[in-house]
């Protein structure tokens, strides 16, 4: 069977630069399982691959969607089997990078098919959010399901109101409609996860929201600003910006929040991928560690 290799890890970790890598030693093409690279016109902010490293090996579900599209980990997981399917044809490997974990899982486990959201269902908590905020859906979710609400990322909207949807449509704790066993795949899945000491990530991560605002993500920013109430734009490095324009903090106040909710969501991150299974955990230095890794497994 073909492999399929998972780069997996925290925001600054170093994911993009060796999935390039592996790419080029192994003859490979490169899927995208970034949540929020999937849009176009969050380009900055997400950190994309630029054009130039994008030049160096083909990129996959990048710049795919409008900001103003719903996308589910389980929409993903059909687009990325369903491009595997034909990938596979004529490649023996692919490399899913990211370090959204679910989207991850989804294609390389699985999970059972989500109910689908009535409308009435979703138009009750999107009123719930607008009228009482973020805070009242993760409180309520802490009260259905503890379990999810101690793994997901309670900063991102869409997926603490995706899991309420669940609940309230089929009556079940969301925690439990993904602990689904892991689905047969035609290929074999190959888990690497960089996992950088935290100081060392964290100076990483204040490095790049430095880079980034050198490289433009403040005009970035404010070209979508109209567009500040979607679902895809409610995360890291535009809410900053979004509440400086509504002048609720300064500029400088806004690059500090970044920097410091980015560290938080990096720390979210190291939680979930320490409760998966199977991943081979690698720091940033032992890049040729990986290669000999995945060579002994895949026997090439």
């Amino acid at each position: 069977m073909p492999h399929l290799i998972v780069i997996a890890g925290p925001t600054a970790s170093g994911k993009t630069a060796l999935s390039i890598r592996l790419a080029q030693q192994l003859q490979a093409e490169i899927l995208s399982g970034d949540a929020r690279q999937f849009y176009r016109g969050m380009d900055i902010g997400t950190a994309k691959p630029t054009k130039a490293e994008q030049a160096q090996v083909p990129h996959h579900f990048i710049d795919t969607l409008d900001p103003s599209d719903d996308y589910t980990a389980g929409q993903f997981e059909r687009d990325a089997l369903k491009f595997l399917e034909d990938y596979f044809t004529s490649h023996d490997v692919a490399i899913l990078v990211g370090g959204s974990g679910l989207y991850l899982k989804a294609v390389s486990d699985g999970f059972d098919d989500l109910p689908a959201t009535p409308p009435k269902v979703r138009a009750k908590f999107e009123t719930m959010r607008n009228e009482q905020g973020l805070s009242a859906l993760v409180d309520l979710l802490k009260k259905q399901d503890p379990s999810y609400a101690a793994n997901v990322d309670l900063e991102n909207p869409q997926r603490v109101q995706r899991a309420l949807e669940a609940i309230e449509t089929s009556g079940k704790r969301f925690s439990d409609m993904r602990a689904a066993q892991a689905k047969a795949r035609p290929f074999h899945v190959h888990r690497i996860l960089l996992h950088p000491e935290r100081q060392a990530l964290y100076e990483r991560i204040n490095a790049r929201v430095a880079a980034m605002i050198e490289a433009g993500l403040e005009q970035e920013v404010r070209g979508l600003y109209p567009l500040k109430s979607l679902n895809a734009l409610q995360t890291v490095g535009y809410q900053e910006f979004f509440d400086h324009f509504d002048g609720k903090c300064t500029r400088q106040q806004a690059i500090d929040k970044i920097k410091q909710h980015t560290r938080n969501y990096a720390k979210r991150q190291f939680t979930w991928f320490k409760k998966q299974d199977g991943y081979k955990k690698f720091t940033l230095e032992k890049e040729d560690d990986v290669l000999r890794h995945l060579r002994d497994q895949m026997n090439v």
